[in-house]
Order: structure tokens, then C-alpha cells, then sequence
């Protein structure tokens, strides 16, 4: 199973250059282009794809952390919901309480008045007290943490004081106690991020397959590797929203160069399935070498890129 808890060691990935300057031309359902001056670039190393989702986080959240109509009760809005997916070298409860602290302190949100009061919300005990002790070093960050089981018996209305709640690696078992705490968090912003499964899966969530699809991807990195009989193939599948506006941004398929460059050779207007990633790939290599069906996404200690461990 493909899993979005993608266990990649960015600080070994090769320099990306998505400066080309040949146009592209649109085919369905993908589109194979060299390259186009909107394209975003992957990041380069761990520093750098903690900035990109950093500055993605922030820009999208400070529209409706600014926006007095949330407060409005007589017209149903709707609530702001954002989903980030970053690599992580593995599922610890110290790896991912350094990269929350790492994304959260002094998150550079912009709101007139109090600062943002953000609340982490984890699947387990240890993952909070892991990220409790992390955070310790910041004493002035406004970020408060908490175990998911607790709303399971505690009243929601305990998170008055919270701005923007984030779900972070949360397990399926749990997705009802997510809808719960986000119901009552409204009509104030939710994250999802690094959830623990994979987005194929999503279309066996049943009544909550909607709620799931209803969080924006508004930043993503995604190592994956296709094999062919003579050769093999490394790239990454990469999505960030610029600006914080979600617009219809695109999701970006590259593979490696010789040179260790990244090339775009496919995107998608909507996120696409491993079925869809693997006809791209199958596609490209074909050119030079029989290929065997073996697209897989990263799920160990394997760089998207260069293959170190």
C-alpha cells in the first residue's frame, strides 16, 4: 500500500532545475511538457522543503485568520481545510515531533491583534508527549498539543481558545474523532497532515470519503521509483500552492536526469492515482527499454532521488 507518510531523506536529493525553455503542449489525460515558467521547483533538500511548506501553511492560512466573516452566523461558510504531505526519514514519535516544531515555530502568519494560538493533535500519548518536550526549547510558541483519544470523552468546546487545529499523522481508525473535533472547530481552519494512508485508499472510506476529499492539498512531495529491465527511474510527484490561494494548481510528475536534474515530464489537473503515475513512467521508459510493472512509492529509509540510505 502506498502511503503519504512518505519516509524520504530529502537532504541527499540531487539539485532540481526546472528551467527549460521548450512550451508545452496539452494531451489527455496527462500532459508531457519540457518545461513552463510557472512550474514550481522541488525542494533540494530537507531545509528547503520545510521552508516551501512552511511558506505554503502560512500564506493559506492568513486569508481566513484575517477574515472577519468567519464570525458571521447567519450564512453557513465554509470551513478552510488544508492537507500538507513532507517527507519524513520515519514514523518515530521524535521525527515527527522535530518536523512539527520545525513547521510550527514561529510560523510567519500574519494577523492583527493576538497571535495564532495553534493546537497539534496527535494520535497517541507518546506522540504528544515527544512533541511537548520538543517544544519545550519555545517556550513562547503559541502552540499547544493534544492526544486525539482525549475528544473521545472531553467536551470539544474545551478548544475555544484554539485558531487552527492540526491532525498530524492520524490513522483511519481515527477519522471519525477528526470529523468530530473539525465540526466543532468551525467555522475556524483545519490541517491534515503526513496522514497514514494512502490516497488510493480513500475511495474505500465510505461516508467518510467526502470529509477526507474535502481538505485541499496545498503542498506535497512524493519520491517514487519505476524499474525497467535495463534501468530504472527516479523522480518525484509534487504539488504547492504559491501565493496562499488554492486555484487549480497542478500536480507535477518529474523524473531524474542523467545529471541528477529533475525533468517534468507529465501533469495532472486533479491528484493522481499510482495507476495513472505508473502509464506516465511505463510510457517514458518504454522509449529506451522494455519496462516490468514495478512503480512504487518510497515507504523506507530510500532517497526519492539518489537511492541512499
Amino acid at each position: 500500500m502506498a502511503s503519504n507518510l512518505l519516509k524520504i531523506h530529502v537532504q541527499t536529493t540531487q539539485t532540481a532545475n526546472l528551467l527549460h525553455k521548450h512550451k508545452h503542449k496539452h494531451k489527455q489525460p496527462w500532459t508531457r511538457f519540457s518545461s513552463s515558467s510557472s512550474t514550481p521547483t522541488p525542494p533540494t533538500s530537507k531545509e528547503a522543503a520545510i521552508l516551501q511548506a512552511k511558506t505554503c501553511l502560512s500564506t493559506t492560512l492568513e486569508k481566513p485568520l484575517n477574515n472577519t466573516k468567519l464570525t458571521n452566523k447567519l450564512k453557513r461558510l465554509k470551513q478552510p481545510r488544508f492537507r500538507l504531505e513532507i517527507p519524513v526519514i520515519d514514523d518515530s514519535s521524535d521525527s515527527l515531533s522535530q518536523l512539527a516544531f520545525d513547521i510550527f515555530r514561529e510560523l510567519p502568519i500574519k494577523r492583527k491583534g493576538s497571535p495564532v494560538n495553534v493546537l497539534i493533535i496527535w494520535p497517541n500519548a507518546a506522540h504528544k508527549e515527544a512533541a511537548t518536550k520538543v517544544f519545550e526549547s519555545s517556550p513562547n510558541c503559541p502552540v499547544e498539543h493534544a492526544d486525539i483519544a482525549s475528544f473521545y470523552y472531553n467536551d470539544i468546546r474545551s478548544l475555544s481558545s484554539t485558531d487552527v487545529a492540526v491532525f498530524l499523522a492520524v490513522e483511519t481508525s481515527q477519522l471519525e474523532a477528526v470529523k468530530s473535533v473539525s465540526d466543532g472547530l468551525y467555522p475556524r481552519p483545519v490541517v491534515m497532515f503526513n496522514p497514514r494512508w494512502g490516497f488510493d485508499d480513500e475511495s474505500e472510506f465510505g461516508e467518510m470519503s467526502g470529509f477526507v476529499g474535502s481538505f485541499e492539498v496545498i503542498y506535497s512531495f512524493m519520491g517514487l521509483e519505476v524499474k525497467g529491465v535495463l534501468s530504472k527511474r527516479k523522480g518525484v510527484i509534487f504539488k504547492c500552492v504559491r501565493d496562499g490561494v488554492v486555484s487549480g494548481e497542478k500536480w507535477f510528475v518529474l523524473v531524474e536526469e542523467e545529471g541528477g536534474e529533475l525533468k517534468v515530464i507529465s501533469t495532472f489537473k486533479v491528484r493522481p492515482s499510482i495507476a495513472e503515475v505508473e502509464n506516465v513512467l511505463y510510457n517514458l521508459m518504454a522509449m529506451n527499454s522494455p519496462v516490468t510493472k514495478s512503480v512504487q512509492f518510497f515507504t523506507n529509509l530510500v532517497s526519492s532521488v539518489t537511492g541512499k540510505k
